[in-house]
């Protein structure tokens, strides 16, 4: 691990977003469905012998064609046995097209050129929501040919799925929603029901936790006009502040305004001294970063103007020092632990 990535997401103390951005309208929703089949016409790149199931597979499928055969006597390795994969989408219609992810479960080398028969997608019910057939495209380059990496065993059949059953969802003739915010927050909650509450002049919204809004139909609206102008109101929502730390990449993110208290670092053969200052020192051999950031290289002491100790800076100056992706994560980590940094630290 040489090299470290930092991308840091401009964050201030609140902004504006509207709802829809921030939260989710409970029972409207994706559902996933599963299904099992065979890709044919592969050019010697199928499965192979050791793949009991799917030499099962083609005989039972030819003796449905009155042609019966002994999984044993089938020698092809034109097939391969595959799951079938797809998000079946809120208030989806018959006839709706949809994509679906082709990936193979046997030692097939390649999808490519295959066609997928048709297949049954199923829901976790075990009912039968959409049926999916045609080419499998597995994109990039092709044998020997120019272009991106890809992975054969896994493919596209795009808009290769059509739905055969719905899922009924009546919204209309409803007096209830509730609204679901994508992560919990008492602030942003409270922000939601206030905001609501003020367009419609009443108490139709209510905070009951700090992820779940209940909403009451106010007159002369329907449900789906309700849900509508709720989805668009403007709200002052406050970003969760984190930093997310990627051990096996040596990616942090962070909020450029994430604060860091000054603090004396020792990490291996580094160590570093941060210092917060109303007007930053510049000793001999120090480098200006920008005129809030400079780096004493000779006494390894990080100097910041008050109020700009951020983990972006401390980033830049440690990189600068010299220090290797494991060890700036580490440092993150000791930070956290010893109170230098008091959001929350993620690791992935």
């Amino acid at each position: 691990m040489k090299i470290l990535i930092l991308l840091f997401c401009l964050l201030t103390l609140s902004e504006a977003a509207r709802i829809s951005e921030v939260a989710n309208i409970v029972g409207v929703r994706d559902n996933q469905i599963i299904g099992y089949s065979l890709v044919v016409g592969l050019k010697k790149t199928g499965d192979g012998t050791t793949s009991k199931f799917t030499l099962q597979s083609i005989a039972n499928m030819l003796k449905a064609m009155n042609i019966d055969m002994l999984p044993t006597d089938i020698k092809s390795k034109n097939v391969a046995a595959v799951v079938v994969t797809a998000k079946f989408a809120p208030f989806a219609r018959q006839g709706d097209a949809l994509d679906v992810v082709v990936s193979s479960i046997g030692d097939a080398k390649s999808l490519e050129g295959g066609t997928l028969l048709m297949t049954p997608l199923k829901g976790v019910d075990g009912k039968i929501y959409a049926l999916a057939q045609g080419p499998v495209s597995i994109g990039g380059k092709n044998e020997k040919g120019s272009g991106a990496e890809f992975h054969p065993t896994v493919g596209m059949v795009y808009n290769g799925g059509l739905v055969e059953r719905e899922i009924n969802q009546d919204l209309y003739h409803q007096q209830n929603a509730t609204l679901s915010l994508k992560s919990s927050n008492f602030v942003n909650s409270v922000a939601i029901q206030n905001a609501i509450n003020a367009k419609y002049r009443s108490n139709v919204a209510i905070a009951i936790d700090p992820r779940t809004i209940q909403l009451q139909l106010p007159q002369n609206r329907t449900m789906v006009e309700f849900l509508a102008e709720v989805q668009s109101v403007n709200i002052d929502y406050v970003p969760e502040q984190k930093i997310i730390i990627n051990e096996r990449t040596g990616t942090i993110i962070a909020g450029v305004d994430v604060e860091v208290k000054p603090v004396v670092i020792t990490q291996g053969d580094i160590t570093v001294k941060i210092l917060a200052q109303n007007s930053v020192a510049k000793p001999a051999g120090s480098v200006t970063m920008d005129k809030s950031l400079v780096i004493g290289l000779n006494e390894n002491e990080v100097y910041t103007e008050k109020g700009t100790t951020t983990v972006a800076n401390i980033a830049r100056s440690l990189q600068k020092l010299g220090a290797k992706p494991k060890q700036m994560i580490s440092i993150f980590q000791a930070m956290k632990s010893a109170g230098a940094i008091t959001v929350d630290l993620e690791v992935i």
